[in-house]
């Protein structure tokens, strides 16, 4: 009777090894999107308001120094407001596997490149795409 309950206990104990292996691939890429997005809001959150001085910069260079200063400021504060706003998202979506919400992920990477969400590029936006992106 011993024998067969160590028996039933090592089939069970391998069989419940066996699985947690079979997805381990699985578990690691939702780690990796988890946290990914976890960094994303938090980083989001504390650095959106670069998004004004580079919306600034950004059009300057592209325009001129005066509608950089007015639409650029314009721009910069909302582009502010809404990263930030997707940062709180981003953050409490974060266990929820999903795209990424705003393009480029953080406010210095391609710093020249327009800010977009959800992947989309709205008409008015006078900066342009980053080299690494090419609009798509």
């Amino acid at each position: 009777m011993r024998i067969s309950k160590l028996f039933t206990a090592c089939v069970l104990t391998s069989a419940l090894l066996a699985s947690s292996v079979a997805n381990a691939e699985e578990e690691q890429s939702y780690l990796a999107g988890f946290t990914s997005k976890v960094n994303q809001g938090f980083f989001n959150i504390g650095t959106g308001f670069i998004e004004l001085p580079k919306n600034i910069v950004n059009i300057s260079k592209e325009q001129n120094i005066f509608v950089g200063l007015t639409w650029g400021t314009l721009r910069g504060v909302g582009h502010t407001v809404s990263r930030t706003l997707v940062g709180v998202a981003e953050l409490l979506s974060s266990p929820i596997p999903s795209d990424d919400f705003i393009t480029p992920p953080y406010v210095w990477e391609r710093f020249s490149e327009d800010t977009r969400y959800f992947g989309l590029h709205y008409p008015g936006y006078w900066t342009h795409y980053g080299p690494l992106d090419n609009g798509k």
